[in-house]
């Protein structure tokens, strides 16, 4: 297989898969709002996309259904934590007040900068190598959610936009923060996001006076949660491993556009600015999928644990024979060498310049 193509397998596909049901949240969503409240609906999703996932966690333990995944380890719980309440419960808050102060046009637009500030974050904060080709993809897929989302009127900076910029700042930390978590079991990760952040959103529904809505349009609710939220997550976060948190975020990206054409399919007219989207955004698609980054690099002394196969990066022995892929802690020992590769789990070094 070529390199330049091994090496966007399976990161490349997990992305994309998760920005195919997060895109498709929104334009369910919007059908939904009409019989739940915001903040409700929000709560509904989210503890959706827990218990699906508890569904899911009991059954892969009784019947083996994968190899086994790393466990959340105490060290861990602090940045489950954090996540849990940027991303599960503030972000949405803070999304939830924004849209009741800011224009609809205004509000999708400010949407759009979670891909800038996670990509901002892992670039500037974690030291992320983030290339030329890759910031102009995403620069491309962002104008592409800009024309999508644009109706012809001005951006208010208000406290409303405020708030929505707050909102996408914080899915920015929750992303990054993701990261770090990424070699663990990203089941047990989204049903506890699911969960934690699906509870404190339901109170704050009961809190604003929204009821529960009737039994079938919550479960309906639970299941686009489950989907579009819990899946997606796990799609997510699994991407993180192979893809780092820059490219991750830029091909999650593409969300809006996915929404953009579901909302066609349900009946939406097809626009010169659609298509005008669709252009920029395969623009910034075909820069990322072309990408190469390779240069010689030196792996550090450094020991982890995450799911993994015996390959050029895990050359260990074991005690009696073992299946694969499988999991447990293990070292690396020093090594230098040079082949095409992402800030994976482990290619997360420095560049002394960002032409690499």
């Amino acid at each position: 297989m070529n390199p330049r193509q091994s090496i966007q397998v399976p990161g490349v596909p997990l992305a994309l898969a998760s920005a195919v049901l997060f895109g498709a949240a929104a334009p369910l969503s919007k059908m939904l709002l009409a019989s739940i409240g915001p903040q409700m609906l929000a709560g509904l999703l989210y503890l959706g996309a827990g218990l699906g996932l508890v569904v899911v966690h009991t059954a892969r333990a009784a019947f083996r259904l994968s190899a086994p995944e790393a466990p959340l380890r105490r060290h861990d719980l602090p940045w489950l934590a954090v996540i849990v309440f940027f991303g599960g419960i503030v972000g949405p808050m803070l999304l939830m007040f924004g849209l009741s102060r800011t224009p609809a046009a205004s509000a999708s637009l400010l949407l759009n900068l979670e891909s800038l500030a996670t990509m901002g974050i892992a670039w500037l904060v974690f030291r992320e190598n983030v290339d030329r080709r890759l910031l102009l993809g995403a620069l491309a897929i962002l104008l592409g959610a800009i024309v999508l989302s644009w109706e012809g009127q001005g951006l208010s900076l208000d406290v409303g936009a405020g708030l929505i910029a707050g909102a996408c700042v914080c899915w920015g930390v929750d992303n990054n923060l993701t990261r770090k978590l990424s070699s663990a079991d990203p089941v047990t990760i989204a049903m506890i996001k699911g969960l934690a952040a699906g509870a404190a959103n339901m109170a704050g529904g009961f809190w604003l006076g929204d009821g529960l809505p009737p039994a079938g349009i919550a479960t309906l609710a639970a299941i686009l949660g489950f989907f579009a939220i819990g899946v997606s997550l796990v799609l997510f976060v699994l991407a993180l491993r192979h893809l780092g948190t820059a490219r991750t975020g830029a091909y999650f990206s593409l969300a809006p556009f996915i929404g953009a054409l579901i909302a066609l399919g349900l009946g939406e007219p097809l626009t010169f600015k659609l298509a005008f989207a669709a252009l920029l955004m395969g623009l910034g698609l075909w820069l990322h999928l072309t990408e190469r980054h390779e240069h010689e690099h030196l792996h550090e002394a450094f020991a982890h644990e995450h799911r993994h196969v015996h390959d050029d990066h895990h050359q260990h022995d074991h005690d009696g024979r073992v299946s694969e892929p499988h999991s447990h802690w293990h070292e690396h020992k020093p090594m230098r060498h040079k082949h095409p590769h992402y800030p994976d789990l482990h290619h997360r070094h420095g560049h002394e310049t960002s032409g690499h």
